[in-house]
């Protein structure tokens, strides 16, 4: 397999992994326990998880990219109304309001932010002083 397929279909598992990961995240982001946001604690450790560890395992933006392109293709399309009038993400009450948009937020920057760090892995290693 060359190297151009298998890094094309390792950006389209990325993908599918963020449509997963975007999935389950913006259906629970709403779950809150009292007056704490739970849910959207919860989704956005969960996605900030797999965009480090895409980026960190296969050690390419751009892979990080597509599941953060997949994820954020998720929660558009699950957070919207569907052509029959259903909404899988129930409808926010007047206290609870600003957790859909900080969710809807939040996925993008982290997105923006693991893809944006440095490559520190061709540094080269610190000098160590003579003692």
């Amino acid at each position: 397999m060359t190297t151009t397929v298998s890094r094309l279909l390792t950006w389209l598992i990325a993908a599918v992994i963020g449509v997963v990961y975007g999935t389950a995240a913006t259906v629970a982001q709403a779950f809150t326990i009292g007056v704490l946001p739970v849910g959207l604690v919860l989704a956005t450790v969960g996605t900030t998880a797999l965009f480090v560890a895409l980026r960190l395992l296969v050690g390419d933006r751009w892979t990080t990219l597509a599941g953060g392109l997949g994820a954020i293709l998720a929660m558009v399309v699950f957070s919207g109304t569907g052509p029959g009038g259903s909404v899988i993400v129930a409808a926010p009450t007047p206290d609870t309001e600003w957790i859909p948009l900080t969710w809807t937020f939040v996925v993008p920057i982290i997105v923006a932010l693991v893809f944006a760090w440095p490559d520190t892995s061709r540094l080269p290693a610190p000098r160590k002083l003579d003692e």
